[in-house]
């Protein structure tokens, strides 16, 4: 089916769309479209006027869609502002960052989640995508939903294989195997230029850091630990963690990663990957295959593999916020129930199949095509980037839900299992969506602090004596006290959901 066929069929489809379900809902058949307006963040070039796929959508949805892309180096600023003035959209999205979770609590916005029963799609998806963006217990936006556990090791299987070594799933091994990596001239060109593995500055930075990944999967709690008297106590100071820290203390010490890890854009990090000098990287599974696609370019033999992330205690991964942020809907902008019913009946069928393939796979004959057994081939994969990768990644879909599969590699196909699988070992973060007023007021000042220790300390500049000084420092900055906060509010919880 080419383009304008494809877009007859949405058409036709119209007869029979509503808006909703249930005795609150009406047909949206015959209706003049329904206006909303949307903030996200830009993905690529903006998409030009009238183009196919937002005239697909508009038409499959019977809306007029008012997008305003922001650059995502701008994104933040603006919609603090915006927050601020309380001057906003009908649909902003946002990050699950304090600034967000005090609009919410100012009650600027709806709560939608005792409407998500009247909404087949919504009403579908694991309810801890939702809970993962609850304030006070409470929905207030929907999420655009991502795989909540994706963490994996991903490793050059060639250089594993010419050193007799196995992945590794103990730290031990982990230092045996990066260590060989490092000096034992895995690619045979005669020449120590190789690492095990490479960090950039971001190593320990938010729920995707490197440090918490490994650290999980050798046991450790991810970001924050509850004891089975409701005591929270940081990952950093339980042991898994700090003998993570303590293999990169070892590892820095030896020269056997890079010793500009602290200064290292991550773009100049995968630039080390792509050029086939370094054989490990804890990532996003789905990472393996472009990692393989670009490594063949300058390595044709090399080959990349993916496994879970592994310890003593077998496969363990973090768990994350399962989105890609969150829209929710202003007071102001969305003057009734009614309106904001409407808008909910466009995110749902945003998650039929007919929205679902347009925004994961494109239009068929122009970015896709059938074939034959079941699977689709993107047969444009610039034109998709550009295109439609920007209505994939603001709006509404899940891999898998309504969309058939993507003939792939089976490197691509292990990346895309993995996540799933994660989710029977996810370990998550019970602090994710408890409030805290410290957190609130100097979070992010108390997260800088104790990265900056863990630098110092890999780097040797302070000790152990000096690294729990440091912990010390952060608990008398404020951490003791938030800790104490997660504590209440968790207890608070707990007691609400008796």
């Amino acid at each position: 089916m080419n383009s304008k066929s494809w877009l007859a069929a949405i058409c036709a489809v119209l007869v029979t769309l509503t808006v909703g379900c249930g005795a609150d809902r009406e047909s949206d058949a015959g209706t003049e479209p329904f206006k909303i307006t949307l903030t996200t963040a830009q993905v690529g070039d903006v998409p030009a006027a009238d183009n196919e796929v937002e005239t697909a959508i508009e038409k499959y949805t019977n809306t007029q869609l008012e997008i305003q892309w922001i650059p995502n180096a701008a994104y933040d600023d603006k919609i603090n502002v915006m927050l601020a003035a309380n001057e906003m959209p009908m649909m902003l999205r946002v990050k699950y960052v304090p600034m967000t979770i005090s609009a919410i609590q100012s009650d600027l916005f709806w709560e939608v989640g005792p409407l998500l029963k009247d909404y087949k799609n919504l009403s579908a998806q694991s309810r801890k995508y939702y809970d993962n963006i609850a304030v006070d217990g409470k929905i207030y936006g929907i999420p655009l939903f991502r795989d909540m556990a994706r963490s994996a090791i991903i490793y050059r299987k060639d250089w594993l294989d010419s050193l007799g070594l196995q992945p590794p799933t103990t730290l031990e091994e982990w230092y045996i195997v990066l260590k060989a990596m490092a000096l034992n001239d895995p690619d045979g060109n005669g020449k120590k230029d190789t690492y095990g593995m490479v960090l950039d500055k971001k190593y320990n930075d938010g729920s995707a850091a490197s440090t918490t990944r490994l650290a999980v999967s050798m046991g450790a709690p991810n970001k924050w630990g509850v004891d089975a008297n409701g005591r929270f106590t940081p990952e950093f100071v339980s042991p898994q963690y700090v003998d993570v820290l303590k293999l990169l203390r070892r590892l820095y010490e030896e020269k056997l990663i890079n010793d500009d890890f602290a200064v290292l854009d991550e773009s100049e990090a995968e630039k080390l990957y792509d050029s086939g000098r370094v054989g490990m990287r804890i990532a996003v599974a789905q990472n393996a295959k472009s990692m393989q696609d670009r490594l063949i370019k300058s390595v044709p033999t090399g080959r990349f593999d993916v496994m879970p992330p592994t310890g003593p205690q077998g496969p363990r991964a973090a768990g994350e916020l399962g989105n890609n942020g969150f829209f929710v809907f202003s007071k102001s902008a969305v003057r009734s129930e009614a309106e904001l019913r409407r808008i909910l009946a466009f995110i749902d069928s945003m998650l039929d199949e007919p929205m679902s393939t347009l925004q994961m796979r494109g239009l068929e004959g122009k970015h896709y095509a059938s074939l034959g057994d079941g699977t689709l081939e993107i047969q444009n994969f610039n034109l998709f980037q550009r295109e439609v990768k920007p209505y994939r990644d603001s709006l509404f879909n899940i891999e898998g839900y309504h969309v058939a599969p993507l003939k792939d590699t089976p490197l691509g196909e292990k990346g895309r299992q993995i996540p799933k699988d994660n989710l029977t070992n996810m370990v998550s973060n019970p602090a994710l969506t408890l409030t805290s007023q410290t957190n609130t007021e100097r979070g992010k000042e108390l997260e800088q602090m104790i990265a900056d220790a863990q630098t110092r300390y890999i780097m040797g500049i302070i000790d152990d004596a000096g690294w729990e000084a440091e912990v010390d420092k952060w608990r008398m900055a404020g951490g003791d006290r938030m800790s104490k906060e997660y504590e209440e509010a968790y207890k608070s919880m707990t007691k609400r959901g008796e």
